[in-house]
């Protein structure tokens, strides 16, 4: 799943933090912004404020697509 800026602040993040924790983790915050990342990218930091993010956009995206 392709995970966008919008994506992340809708689960209540601001971009300052998110550019924080893509800092902390080794990834590349202007692709992220201008690309999106995959969620797998993500999941494989092994960060437990990432599994929860990814989960919360899981939901966000199924209840939409419902």
């Amino acid at each position: 799943m392709k995970i966008r800026i919008n994506d992340v602040r809708a689960t209540g993040h601001c971009v300052q933090g998110i550019r924080y924790w893509f800092a902390s983790m080794g990834l590349d915050f202007r692709e992220f912004m201008r690309d999106g990342i995959d969620s797998e990218v993500i999941l494989a930091t092994e960060d437990a404020l990432a599994r929860r993010v990814v989960s919360q956009i899981q939901k966000m995206k199924a209840e939409t697509n419902g």
